[in-house]
């Protein structure tokens, strides 16, 4: 059941947090909490899913029903939970590794689908968990143990992969800055389908380009320059503009219809009834 009393620090597990210090992913999910919290969630009736690197511990570190999932495989596990229980406030969070590289597939899907959830990518735009390799959001010229003489190669534009599948709800946020992070991810959860935010959350041991200092200079909020999220074209334009670090909800379709409404999903899987369906032997029979 929601609550309109509960607080962000309900959401604080008793784990501490092994990340770096001075780690991105502490904004992160600082602000999911506050956003679950000020959408009148708790954790009771919260479902956390993670991938697999630094940002997979963040199902230890929050206090909801949390499950660890294998490398890139987050968004069809929280799939199903949500469509097992679609009274759950369902949120996958990963990586850039994780959701873009080996998990780019179900992330084209997850999309495409648009159940109602919340995907949380954490994007350091490098492989931190391993001792830093090139990502798929690297830069090009980004040089690395893996890449001593950079990349070579076009970085992945996760925005467009997502407005090219069809999502109803893309947006960018920044972990540092608290307040407008935590407003995004908030209209993330509230939206009706698959809201999808790509989070610039700096990996401050292994990435020493895109620092906070870097993204604090170089971030345009969209809030300031009257974009119209509505506006698809306008959204396609901002999504391509590779020559800018855009902050806020690009494109949010306001038509958006879950799958779980369109398919009549709308109660709980959860009670199994006593015994074998009616006709489940008959049909055991045809076979063997």
């Amino acid at each position: 059941m929601s609550s309109q009393n509960v607080r962000f620090t309900d959401f604080k597990s008793d784990k501490q947090p092994t990340w770096c210090p001075g780690c991105g992913d502490f904004g992160t999910m600082n602000g999911m909490m506050k956003a679950l919290a000020e959408t009148g969630n708790d954790p009771d009736n919260t479902f956390v899913v993670a991938g697999i690197g630094c940002s997979g511990k963040i199902g230890t570190y929050m206090h909801s029903y949390a499950i660890h999932g294998v490398h890139g495989r987050s968004l069809p596990l929280a799939t199903g939970v949500k469509l097992a229980n679609p009274e759950l406030e369902v949120m996958a969070a990963g990586g850039d590794g994780d959701g873009y590289s080996i998990g780019a597939g179900h992330f084209i899907h997850a999309v495409r689908r648009n159940v109602d959830m919340t995907y949380v990518v954490m994007d350091n735009r490098i492989y931190g968990l391993t001792k830093g390799q090139f990502s798929p959001t690297s830069r090009e010229d980004f040089e690395t143990s893996t890449s001593p003489n950079g990349t070579n190669q076009q970085p992945v534009n996760p925005l467009a992969l997502a407005l090219a599948a069809g999502g109803t709800f893309i947006a960018q946020s920044f972990s540092s800055d608290a307040q407008r992070h935590a407003e995004i991810v908030q209209q993330a959860i509230e939206h009706d389908g698959f809201g999808f935010v790509n989070v610039y959350s700096p990996c401050v041991t292994f990435n020493d380009v895109d620092t906070y200092d870097y993204f604090r200079d170089s971030i345009v909020d969209l809030a300031d320059e009257g974009h119209d999220p509505t506006d698809y074209d306008a959204a396609k334009e901002k999504i391509l503009d590779r020559s800018k670090e855009y902050q806020g909800v690009i494109y949010q379709d306001e038509d958006s219809v879950p799958y779980e409404v369109r398919e009549g999903i709308d109660a709980p899987m959860t009670d199994v009834p006593d015994g074998a369906p009616e006709g489940a032997m008959d049909l055991v029979r045809e076979f063997y």
